[in-house]
């Protein structure tokens, strides 16, 4: 066994150092993608793959000023502001999703942090989606305590409050929230009982190191977040990183096969970027660990692959879509 491979029996860890993980980076790619793939059937059906739909119930108008969003105010490329939609438009997309095959629905307000005033305009939505015997998920920036309470009496499985990127590299992304406020977020929802969506994206122009800063700071956590959302960066036209250097491919399995070994219980999730896969680097990345995607044509503002091209794929990787809960409940029985 090469002297950098992670042992597949090791225990849950919150104790990697940068270092560490980027002699997990640099191993030779069979062994690397042989070891994140032993780490992920001795946790999941290696054959299943959860999916999840995202929807933009609050479009555009976003104080914040990430350098890779269209949403935000500060860009040439701002989206128009829209107000938050309507319970019955929201229920209505979440039943299209259900019939799609998807077991989450996941919300995203481009807030920069959630008003009290919204709240329980929104608690009425994860109630509605919650009714409709689906898991449910919501993204709507900063959080306080009591709101994310509130959020899990209403019935919400999971909060996504995303790093983005490792905390060195953050201030070249964002100016206008702190790395500390992100970390708080997650607390929040943490003590709340909430389920944690936190990932980040790549390709941001960050190095190899930033990379590994993020993984760093995921799986460091006071317990791993649940969900792992690995995007690659989209170049939308108007924003700051609209002319950054395409990311290696390779890099970017990597970096899920990285992030598998990290954090072997935790759905790792092919998330932003898709649009410009192929199938067959998205299928290298299933083979590293990714078990989880978002289905539909729209993740919030940019593409996704249609859903019958995304059906079409699993049926010739003869990959199975499951709920969380029943594609743990295999893996268990495996």
């Amino acid at each position: 066994m090469p002297e950098n491979s992670v042992k597949a029996e090791q225990s849950l860890r919150h104790d990697w150092t940068v270092e560490e993980v980027v002699k997990l980076y640099t191993m030779p790619f069979a062994d690397l993608m042989f070891d994140a793939q032993t780490m992920h059937r001795n946790y999941f059906d290696p054959n299943s793959v959860q999916v999840s739909t995202l929807l933009s119930i609050k479009t555009g108008g976003c104080a914040e000023d990430c350098g890779y969003c269209p949403q935000s105010a500060h860009h040439e490329s701002a989206v128009k502001a829209e107000p938050l939609m309507p319970l019955d438009r929201v229920l209505e997309n979440a039943t299209k999703a259900k019939d799609s095959g998807a077991s989450r629905f996941c919300m995203g307000a481009a807030w920069r942090n959630l008003k009290d005033r919204d709240l329980e305009r929104v608690a009425a939505m994860v109630t509605g989606v919650k009714d409709l015997g689906m898991e449910t998920c919501v993204t709507l920036g900063m959080l306080e305590g009591h709101q994310a309470k509130r959020l899990k009496e209403a019935g919400l499985d999971y909060y996504n409050h995303n790093l983005d990127t490792s905390p060195e590299f953050y201030g070249d992304i964002i100016t206008t929230r702190t790395y500390q406020d992100r970390l708080d977020t997650l607390d929040h929802v943490r003590d709340a009982d909430i389920n944690v969506c936190s990932g980040g994206i790549v390709g941001m122009g960050e190095n190899l190191t930033d990379r590994a800063g993020l993984l760093v700071a995921l799986a460091n956590l006071p317990d791993h977040p649940q969900s792992v959302p690995i995007n690659l960066l989209v170049q939308v036209e108007g924003t700051p990183m609209a002319e950054t250097d395409n990311l290696d491919p390779l890099m970017f399995v990597r970096t899920i096969a990285v992030a598998r070994l990290m954090m072997p219980e935790s759905y790792v999730r092919l998330s932003a970027g898709r649009e410009h896969m192929s199938d067959e680097l998205q299928a290298m990345c299933f083979l590293a660990g990714a078990n989880s995607i978002f289905y539909g044509e729209k993740l919030l503002t940019t593409d996704n692959p249609d859903t019958a091209h995304d059906q079409q794929l699993f049926e010739r990787l003869g990959i199975n879509t499951l709920s969380e809960s029943n594609a743990s409940e295999q893996a268990s029985a495996a």
